[in-house]
């Protein structure tokens, strides 16, 4: 055959998706994928066939596929690529209530015995990463995932912000230093990024809306089932706002989350075993917001937790009222020793900041932490002091506040905190294709 006529030939092959199939009901298709699960038989073979849409199951029988196709056929394990031919139609006991009759079956690529069964630890999963993403909770949670990450997206498109990148070198710390991942960076040191927020201020005197989703790095030397030491942040940044304005982004911002994900992935949701009705709350009702003092005041009431004043809300804390409430929650005027140097100080109360986090329903924790930003210059040098920083080392930041500061503010998500919420996830190694712990760097 020349390379025209079989160029010509593929040409013909019209394939669809296996969810496409389903969607037919009846008549015949032409689908392709994966082994999912095959059982072999006297005189006729079952193979549950995936791809990136759906299963189905697929149905051969000897007396149609014969000869050494057959023989081929037995050699065909979970994972093996197979494209077919044959008639769909409605089966209820099924998997995805419809099967196809095979009339033609080309096997692509044999696999090998699949080193992932049902007895396989977490562990050997995370060895194994590379292979588990095919599994269909991986396949569900990446297709969420990337919803997600549209929904961003499409939010800050729609209301006229501008997508803005900084440096993932930075000469300086912004979020703590005992979580900064040091580099050597050709004769000096530098470090990976642990947030935008100093890159991102200077740019919103030129561009006003702003916002990215990029990599982000955290040395936590913890171990729970909430961190990662590299994790995707979703950022934003506003000239002209209040602090009550930056809360209002950061609720509609997961109202519209939530909403485009039930719109386009109840299915997926379904695979995981999510219940969708305990994400129903946050698009219908307006989110709770308390202060500091007011959380406290809950804390000791309802749970008996006598929590000093001054001290950051633990993760106990923020789950115990996250019970509280069936939609996330919004905690606002922390005390200024908790939080970063650049929150605003609160003009009543010089003790607190213009500082909140959002906390998830469900004991998931805070997925969003804002503020309104300071715009006073010798308060900003005045906490950099007092947290032994140099401060010549942020002349460019300061920068900001002698050439025309204006009110403004801002917000960090952790797009894989958000995904664990939503999907109902136990840990947060989950939400993300590839992990990064303090104790695991590969695959």
């Amino acid at each position: 055959m020349t390379a025209k006529k079989e160029v010509k030939s593929l040409e013909k092959t019209k394939f669809i998706s296996i969810q496409e199939a389903l969607n037919k009901c009846k008549g015949n298709v032409t689908i392709r994928g994966w082994a999912y699960r095959e059982v072999k038989m006297k005189d006729k073979m079952f193979i549950v066939l995936r791809d990136s849409s759906n299963i189905i199951q697929c149905v051969i029988k000897k007396e149609i596929i014969s000869g050494k196709e057959w023989q081929d056929l037995q050699k065909v394990l979970v994972e093996s690529s197979i494209e077919l031919d044959g008639t769909v139609r409605e089966d209820k006991r099924a998997p995805t209530g419809y099967e196809v009759d095979v009339s033609t079956i080309k096997v692509i690529g044999y696999a090998e015995p699949f080193p992932i069964t049902k007895e396989i630890n977490e562990e050997l999963l995370l060895d194994r990463r590379h292979l588990w993403l095919r599994s269909r909770k991986m396949t569900a949670i990446m297709k969420i995932r990337s919803t997600v990450f549209e929904a961003i997206h499409e939010f800050y498109h729609t209301r006229g912000f501008y997508e803005y990148q900084s440096p993932i070198f930075q000469a300086v710390q912004c979020e703590g230093g005992s979580t900064l991942f040091e580099v050597k960076y050709f004769d000096t040191k530098t470090y990976l990024t642990q947030t935008w927020q100093l890159y991102a201020e200077p740019a919103i005197f030129s561009l006003e809306k702003i916002y990215t989703i990029a990599p982000t790095f955290r040395a936590e030397e913890s171990k729970t089932s909430r961190h990662l030491t590299e994790f995707w942040m979703h950022e934003m940044e506003v000239a002209w706002a209040s602090f009550k304005d930056i809360q209002d982004y950061s609720e509609s911002l997961i109202k519209h989350i939530v909403k485009k994900v039930l719109e386009k992935n109840r299915q997926d949701l379904e695979i995981l075993g999510r219940d969708v009705k305990k994400l129903e709350p946050t698009m219908k009702k307006s989110f709770p917001r308390i202060t500091y003092d007011e959380a406290l005041k809950l804390l000791k009431e309802k749970f008996k937790l006598d929590i000093s004043w001054g001290k950051d809300l633990r993760t106990l804390e923020e789950d115990k009222l996250s019970e509280l409430y069936d939609t996330p929650i919004i905690i606002t005027n922390y005390p200024k020793e908790v939080k970063a140097f650049y929150m605003r100080e609160d003009e009543k109360n010089s003790k607190v900041v213009h500082g909140f986090d959002c906390i998830a329903p469900e004991h998931f924790g805070e997925i969003i932490g804002g503020s309104e930003r300071e715009p006073d210059l010798e308060k900003l040098k005045k906490r950099l002091k007092e947290m032994g920083e140099k401060i010549e080392k942020y002349s460019f930041y300061l920068d900001t506040r002698r050439y025309g500061s204006v009110p403004h503010g801002g917000f960090g998500m952790g797009v894989e905190r958000l995904l664990a919420w939503i999907c109902g996830l136990e840990n947060i190694k989950d939400t993300i294709a590839f992990p990064r712990t303090i104790n695991r760097v590969t695959p």
